[in-house]
């Protein structure tokens, strides 16, 4: 019985999109990418990409726990408007016909790697976070806008959660990563059982995904190492801008 090499680019890519989101985002760069590259039509390689992105999230955030990082009910309060957003866009990338779709994902991704890989590396400066009163009403109204950003397309939903949290609530590095896998987690059940109601998974690769997502995030979620690889990024980009280049000009 010959090996079917796609089962082992599918593990392969969710492992390293699993490391990349625990740390920071834009792991959706690398899977939607292989999975349209595997003949999946954009949409459903979206829905299909919130399998591995749901038990990623799961997996990241119990080994954020196993080591004593807890963010609740801050974590619930966020998830909630999220959610909303979520199943919102996700509808809305379901109503979109297929030739556009792809010309807005070509864009996104484009602008979410130009935003990846202009990031310098700062310090974490020990601040008072603000996780009550005003500043959580500001975050649960941006957390709802990016909800259905996430619910539309994954890729970069990590880097407007961080952004946030970061800016309105002072949240360190750490902490802000372990609020961003829960609240990912939360929002993408909506918007995975939106594309499922809508047909547009695939579960085998989506589950054969999972089983490197979910590896790879639980390690890095429990890994003390600076975010940000100069490898990835280069992977990503170039990943990223044939993607896009196929999305762009060789949509139908």
């Amino acid at each position: 019985m010959e090996f079917d090499w796609n089962l082992l680019l599918l593990v392969g890519a969710g492992f390293v999109a699993g490391v990349v989101n625990t740390f920071a985002g834009g792991g959706s760069l690398l899977t939607l990418p292989v999975l349209i590259f595997m003949g999946l039509p954009a949409a459903v390689a979206n829905g299909t990409n919130r399998i591995s992105i749901l038990l990623q999230t799961l997996s990241s955030s119990a080994g954020f726990y196993s080591k004593g990082v807890n963010t609740f009910p801050f974590s619930i309060w966020l998830a909630i408007p999220a959610t909303l957003g979520a199943v919102i866009g996700a509808r809305i990338a379901i109503d979109l016909p297929e030739s556009l779709f792809n010309k807005i994902l070509a864009f996104v991704m484009i602008a979410v790697v130009i935003y990846l890989v202009s990031q310098r590396k700062r310090g974490v400066k020990e601040v008072v976070e603000r996780l009550s009163g005003k500043h959580l009403w500001v975050s649960m109204g941006f957390f709802f806008i990016i909800g259905i950003y996430g619910g539309f397309i994954q890729a970069g939903t990590g880097f407007l959660i961080l952004l946030v949290l970061s800016m309105v609530n002072r949240m360190s590095l750490v902490k802000s990563n372990a609020v961003k896998v829960f609240v990912v987690f939360i929002f993408n059940i909506g918007a995975l059982l939106t594309f499922a109601l809508a047909g547009d998974i695939k579960w085998s690769y989506g589950l054969v995904m999972s089983i490197g997502s979910a590896s790879g995030a639980w390690l890095a979620s429990r890994w003390a190492v600076d975010k940000g690889d100069k490898l990835v990024k280069i992977f990503l980009v170039i990943m990223v801008l044939a993607m896009a280049t196929k999305l762009w000009f060789f949509s139908t």
